[in-house]
C-alpha cells in the first residue's frame, strides 16, 4: 500500500479482533514510526503493552476509580482489542526544544504507527477520556509524575463485517493562503526592525 493510499484509507477502527501485532512486529513498526518529525530526537514518549489479563486488571482499575452505571463499559471497553498500548509521554529537559513540540513530536509518532498499523491490515483507534486522566491508572502503571497518559491505542484486526463507510474526503482548500510580500510591506518589516 501506498503512502497516500494508506492515508485516505486509514480510519478509527471500533471493532478489532485478533489477530494483532506481536511485540517484535509492533517493535518494527516503532522504528518506522520514531522517524516522525522530532526536533532534537528526544523521542519523549514510551508505550505500555497490555494484553490477556493484563487488560482485565486496567479496566478494574478504571471502574473501582469510577463505580455506577458506567464503570462496567469502562472495564469492557479495555477489552475491545487484543492488544492495548497505553501512550505515555515523558518530556525532556532541554532548552532548545519546549514542550510544546515535545508533544507535537509525540502526536506525529502516533499517527505514523497508526499509518504503518494499517499498511500491515491492521486497525487501531486512540483514544484517551478516563484513561489519560485516571490517578489510580497512573498509579497502576508506575507513570512518574514528570510524565502525562495520552490515552492508549487499541490495536487488532478489522471486522469487515462491521465496516462502515468512510466519511467523504474535506475540501481543504479554505484552510489555505497564501503571503506575496510587496514593497511596502518588506519597508514595513524594515522600518520595524531599526
Amino acid at each position: 500500500m501506498d503512502v497516500m493510499t494508506a492515508i485516505l484509507t486509514r480510519r478509527s477502527e471500533h471493532f478489532l479482533a485478533d489477530p494483532a501485532p506481536s511485540d517484535d512486529e509492533l517493535t518494527y513498526l516503532l522504528r518506522g514510526a520514531a522517524t516522525a518529525p522530532d526536533h532534537g530526537t528526544l523521542k519523549p514518549w514510551r508505550w505500555i503493552l497490555l494484553r490477556g489479563k493484563d487488560r482485565v486488571v486496567l479496566g478494574d482499575c478504571l471502574a473501582d476509580e469510577h463505580p455506577g452505571q458506567a464503570s462496567d463499559r469502562m472495564a469492557a471497553r479495555m477489552l475491545s482489542a487484543p492488544l492495548l498500548a497505553v501512550l505515555v509521554f515523558a518530556p525532556r529537559p532541554n532548552a532548545k526544544v519546549p514542550e510544546w513540540e515535545q508533544l507535537a513530536a509525540t502526536s506525529s509518532m502516533t499517527h505514523s504507527l497508526m499509518l504503518l498499523l494499517h499498511a500491515r491490515g491492521y486497525g487501531s483507534i486512540w483514544r484517551t477520556g478516563r484513561l489519560a486522566e485516571s490517578t489510580a491508572v497512573r498509579s497502576l502503571l508506575r507513570i512518574d509524575p514528570a510524565e502525562s497518559l495520552l490515552g492508549g491505542l487499541w490495536v487488532g484486526t478489522p471486522d469487515p463485517a462491521k465496516e462502515r463507510p468512510r466519511r467523504p474526503l474535506e475540501d481543504v482548500s479554505h484552510r489555505i493562503s497564501v503571503f506575496r510580500a510587496t514593497e511596502q510591506t518588506a519597508v514595513e518589516h524594515v522600518s520595524h526592525a531599526v
